[in-house]
């Protein structure tokens, strides 16, 4: 298991390169949270940059991520990760017992819409973002109305970690890569 290789195979599978992007940001941030748990990094960031690879073919629940999950199985990745990216969709019904799985969790839904909160500053960078205005979004039904806001409670709830230090910290890890993700 190579970053080159789940690099190049990400980008086989995915042309849309907004989805790319998000796939960075998270593999980003799971490179960032498998430093402060003392986890393995490559897996996180594998986890975090493969987690969508296969949702440009496979839209439609449950073929994402079941579809991508067999591919990856037959590539031979670690079970870890394909449990970990099978539980990152609620419909799955897959449980997010391991710390990856609820960190995967944790990560999705809220790296789209930190990034979403950062487009509409006027400078569009993630620098300028601050906890409370990501928050203030947060309650806005109508802005990243696709984000499940839902998802986003669950799982600092599941990660059994506070919302403001989750949202300061996705924010601080996105900053230390914001020059390669256009951030």
């Amino acid at each position: 298991m190579s970053r080159n290789d789940a690099l190049a195979l990400m980008v086989e599978w995915t042309h849309n390169e907004s989805l790319r992007k998000h796939m960075l940001c998270v593999e980003t941030v799971m490179r960032s949270y498998a430093q402060k748990f003392g986890q393995d990094e490559e897996l996180w960031g594998i986890t975090g940059l493969l987690h969508d690879f296969d949702y440009e073919k496979y839209p439609n629940p449950p073929d994402h991520p079941l579809k991508g999950s067999e591919i990856l199985k037959s590539l031979e990745y670690p079970e870890e990760m394909l449990i970990a990216i099978l539980g990152h969709a609620s419909y799955t019904n897959i449980p997010r017992e391991s710390l990856l799985a609820k960190t995967l969790f944790a990560c999705d839904e809220l790296c789209g819409f930190i990034v979403a909160c950062s487009l509409v500053k006027p400078d569009r960078k993630v620098a300028s973002l601050e906890v409370s205005s990501v928050k203030k979004k947060l309650k806005d039904k109508g802005f990243a109305r696709n984000v499940s806001r839902d998802d986003i409670t669950n799982s600092v709830s599941e990660l059994d970690i506070n919302l403001d230090e989750h949202i300061q910290f996705v924010i601080d890890s996105l900053k230390t890569n914001a020059a390669n993700l256009g951030l």
